[in-house]
């Protein structure tokens, strides 16, 4: 085997997935296809799944040898733009659902269809292969799929408050009537000054904060998302433009904002707004007491936390609990000079033998489905219950759509500074978001 990480990094964001026993991967092993491939990922833990699952794959298949590029998550659709550009991306890259429209429209990608037939899907997770087909043509093979967001929670913490994991679960929040908000109070109750005081008690100190409450802020798939879909709002509307001044929206952001710059139970923006890690590394730190997020961190917080921890469900607004669940995709670069190893592989990685190294890791949750439940019997022996990240997307109804957008990446960039100064508090969310909204729909045109 020949698997280098080409690009150290920290630990990386997001999750991936996989097809099914009877897939072609396990048809054309050793079907003589030859030559060294790369592909090219952002996640460390994910690096490692897929050296077990290389090591087959190269036994079975001789003459091609995979190495893995390892990009940090805060370059990789920049450098990979370049490459892309410039005819020296890798063979094989991780797309997620905001960025692989631009690939694909401008014929970048492989279609998988195409690739290794229309029968291979048969065995993916259908989500995400919903997700991902456009044009007829589905653009990835399924690596990873999220499950929905759920709370990690730190029990030392909420033994120390008084607050119990059902609490947080059946708590709500509610942007406009306070006497509906039991959220709130839990996270004042887990905010902790240096002096022991926490963020109900009048001698509270704001400016010396040992522990918070909870990681609002920008993680736009854990956070926004989440709040805008459970307050009845939404992010983009069907063609992909940005909907930040729908009122239920401007109401959700509010919340948030209103959780960072006067409750003060979250950090503040300016150590959150440019650092996407930085909530969960203070989390394991025991600096946070809860913390949303999805699968993909189960890993980092079981090797991470050197407390006792757990995992309960999300709180409801006013809609309910809504939550996105996202996958990730392999995708096929169509100026490769080794398609045949490519084909090969795609087979490999979109089979339950290919994908099942990410279940039986405990790194993420595959989205081949006969390769799922590898990923349960991992964390049960682990005693963490799973089940608050996917009890909350059982009805469809409780789905909020994933980012899209063709010109995402552009789109990013031009609203986020004014989204910044949202959550630092330098204007007021309506006039901030609008602003947001304005020059995200303008630069995507």
């Amino acid at each position: 085997m020949n698997l280098r990480k080409i690009a150290p990094v920290a630990l990386g964001l997001t999750a991936l997935f996989g097809l099914t026993a009877c897939a072609p991967g396990a048809d054309q092993a050793g079907s003589g296809a030859s030559g060294d491939i790369t592909l090219r990922l952002w996640d460390e833990k994910a690096a490692e799944a897929y050296e077990t699952s290389i090591e087959q794959f190269e036994a079975a298949n001789p003459g091609i040898q995979v190495e893995v590029n390892v990009v940090p998550w805060d370059d990789y659709f920049n450098t990979l733009r370049n490459d892309v550009g410039s005819g020296s991306a890798d063979d094989i890259f991780w797309l997620n659902g905001a960025y692989y429209e631009d690939y694909a429209t401008n014929g970048h990608l492989l279609a998988i269809d195409e690739t290794l037939g229309a029968d291979a899907q048969k065995g993916w997770n259908e989500s995400v292969v919903k997700q991902y087909t456009k044009d007829d043509h589905l653009w990835g093979v399924p690596q990873l799929t999220d499950g929905g967001s759920a709370i990690y929670y730190n029990d030392e913490a909420l033994k120390a408050a008084g607050v119990t994991p059902e609490e947080i679960s059946k708590a709500t929040w509610n942007p406009s009537d306070p006497t509906k908000d039991t959220f709130l109070p839990i996270l004042q109750k887990l905010t902790i000054d240096a002096n022991g005081k926490n963020a109900l008690d009048p001698a509270f100190d704001a400016s010396n904060i040992k522990q918070y409450g909870f990681n609002a802020g920008q993680d736009l798939q854990n956070i926004m998302l989440n709040f805008i879909g459970s307050n009845g709002g939404s992010f983009q509307d069907e063609n992909a433009k940005l909907t930040f001044t729908d009122p239920k929206t401007v109401e959700a952001f509010t919340y948030l904002v209103k959780l960072i710059n006067e409750y003060h139970v979250a950090p503040p923006a300016s150590s959150t707004n440019d650092d996407g890690d930085f909530t969960r590394d203070e989390f394991l730190a025991g600096n946070i007491a809860l913390f949303e997020s999805g699968t993909y961190n189960l890993a980092n917080v079981q090797e991470g936390a050197s407390f006792t921890w757990g995992v309960t469900e999300m709180p409801a607004g006013p809609e309910g609990k809504v939550t996105a669940a996202p996958g990730i995709i392999a995708a096929a670069n169509a100026n490769s000079k080794n398609p045949q190893a490519v084909k090969t592989f795609l087979s490999w990685i979109g089979s339950a033998e290919g994908n099942k190294a990410f279940g039986e890791s405990g790194t993420a949750v595959p989205a081949v489905t006969d390769a799922r439940a590898s990923y349960d019997s991992y964390w049960q022996q682990q005693g963490v219950d799973v089940k608050p990240f996917f009890t909350v997307i059982e009805n469809d109804a409780k789905t909020l759509p994933p980012v899209i957008g063709q010109n995402f990446g552009a789109m990013l960039d031009a609203y986020k500074p004014s989204l910044n100064d949202v959550f630092l508090g330098k204007v007021a969310p309506a006039d901030g978001l609008k602003q947001a909204e304005e020059k995200g729909n303008a630069a995507a045109k």
